[in-house]
This record gives C-alpha cells, structure tokens and sequence, in this order.
C-alpha cells in the first residue's frame, strides 16, 4: 500500500469505530423510550385496523346505543372527535 492507501484505511477504521460508538450510544438514550414507542406502535396499529373495518366501529356505537340511549349523544362526539384525530394523524 502506498501513503495514500495507508491513510484512507486508517481513517475508515476511525470512522468505523466512531459509527459504532455512535451506534451503543443512541442505543442506550433510545432505552427509556422503548416502552412508550411500543405502546404507540400498537395503538397506530389499532387505530389502522378500526379504519380498515369500520363496521366493527359500526356495531360497537350501535352496542352503546342499545345499552345506554341517554349517554349516546356524549359519546358519539366523542368517537367521532378521536376517528378523526386518527385519521389525521395517520395521514401524516
């Protein structure tokens, strides 16, 4: 190898090891948050599976409806404000 070759390999080892360093370290800060990342995993994903069948969604304000008619105005409001907080949020 000449000068040249020499160095460039050099400073991909240097390199190399930085990136893996880099690597354990935002390892270890991402810890903390991989608990609350899951749970809003699941919850996007449930969120994508309620819009790929609404008619579960359907059938679960109609079980409300049958069960409890005076809280149905409330609660209607309230799925419909958290369909479409959902929607928008998976659109981005």
């Amino acid at each position: 190898m000449n000068g040249k070759s020499a160095r460039l390999a050099e400073r991909r080892e240097r390199l190399v090891a930085q990136a893996a360093a880099q690597r354990t370290a935002l390892a270890q800060n991402m810890e903390p948050w991989r608990a609350p990342l899951a749970l809003a995993d699941q919850g996007v994903a449930a969120l994508r599976y309620v819009g790929h069948h609404p008619a579960w969604l359907a059938g679960a304000v109609l079980a409300v409806a049958a069960l409890r008619p005076k809280r149905l105005g409330r609660g209607l409001g309230l799925v419909w404000g958290a369909w479409q907080f959902g929607r928008r949020l998976l659109r981005r």
